[in-house]
């Protein structure tokens, strides 16, 4: 094979399968989990600003609440996300 052929073939693989092109395609298939790790990541990064100023509250207890709204924002948004991918399936398509 020759030096030119090669480089056509290596360019077609990394151009279809690179990282941020299979990124961009999950996130348009499924839309609600980037939101969920977003959210997650935001409810956590609050919670490690109000550790310092979380009050009389023990730190296991404030640790706790974060712990359940961080996976509550993150259910949520997987729920959604199921839902709007039953009706986009189910009530969305037109009828054949």
């Amino acid at each position: 094979m020759s030096p030119s052929q090669e480089s056509v073939f290596t360019d077609e693989y990394e151009t279809e399968t690179s990282q941020t092109s299979k990124l961009i395609k999950k996130f348009k298939e499924t839309p609600f989990v980037p939101i969920g790790m977003g959210g997650f990541a935001a409810v956590v990064a609050y919670g490690l600003y109000k550790l310092k100023h979380r009050g009389d509250m023990k730190m296991s207890l404030h640790l706790i609440h974060v712990r359940v709204a961080a996976q509550g924002f993150v259910v949520g948004a997987l729920t959604c996300g199921v839902l709007y991918s039953m009706f986009r399936d189910y009530v969305g398509k037109p009828k054949e």
